[in-house]
């Protein structure tokens, strides 16, 4: 009886046939190599991160030439670099979103002849890239960022504008310096800030670490973080709604000096 049992399995793994999870078959029983695809659009994804690396060099050239007092012209240049670089990935974007949402027509379709893939993402593509306007680059999330930081780092060290250098001298230098260096102080540690962070939502600034971890400890609890400047409404910090303040870590750094 072992032998027949033992046979009889036997049997039953010989008679398994391995399916092949990476191609997909067509309702005509020919198939499409989807593998491959996903394959080429993870290189794609990937190649975002070049981008916004780009983004962010650019935004920390513009705080350098602000900082070391540049002309206008040399910190707008690094705005047109940021536009092409937010054109470059919603370029990017609109391609991968139209392959994406052929292959899922394709594979909801099942039809039975493989239909021509490159014609239906240049069709996708196109309905995408009509919807397209100027302004979307200008709400891409890291140029949003780059003018925040460049309007920031221009206000700290008075430069916003040459119609501003009369008002500015007018204001009277200890007081100036007193209330920058308030704004170096974090509301939770009362000290001066290190790796200051902002909140998006609000706009006030916070010791990285500090704020953290008060996020942390209350999120333990399922509780919401209420924004610790004082006076503030602001109810619900989120450790997404925040970003490194480099504008004003820079002016930290140049007072400490």
């Amino acid at each position: 009886m072992a032998k027949q049992e033992e046979g009889r399995t036997e049997v039953g793994i010989s008679e398994k046939k391995p399916t092949d999870s990476n191609n997909f078959k067509m309702s005509g029983g020919a198939k499409i190599p989807f593998n491959i695809i996903d394959t080429a659009l993870s290189s794609l994804k990937s190649s975002q991160s070049f981008i916004n690396s780009g983004m962010d060099i650019a935004t920390k050239t513009a705080l350098d030439l602000v900082e070391s007092f540049n002309d206008e012209e040399d910190v707008n240049s690094m705005e047109e670099v940021m536009l092409e670089f937010a054109a470059m990935d919603r370029s990017l974007n609109n391609y991968i979103r139209a392959f994406e949402e052929t292959v899922n027509q394709v594979k909801r379709e099942k039809p039975e002849i493989i239909p021509d893939l490159e014609n239906l993402v240049q069709e996708k593509l196109t309905t995408i890239e009509n919807k397209n306007s100027d302004s979307d680059l200008k709400s891409h999330e890291k140029y949003m960022y780059f003018m925040d930081q460049l309007k920031e780092m221009k206000k700290q060290f008075r430069q916003i504008s040459d119609d501003d250098d009369e008002t500015i001298e007018q204001i009277d230098e200890d007081i100036a310096v007193t209330r920058s260096q308030m704004n170096f102080i974090c509301p939770i540690t009362q000290m001066e800030m290190r790796r200051p962070v902002r909140n998006k939502v609000c706009g006030h600034t916070y010791e990285e670490e500090a704020i953290v971890e008060i996020i942390q400890s209350r999120k333990q609890r399922k509780k919401k973080v209420r924004c610790p400047k004082m006076g503030c409404s602001h109810d619900d910090v989120k450790r997404s709604d925040l970003v490194p303040d480099e504008a004003l870590k820079r002016v930290i750094d140049s007072q400490n000096k």
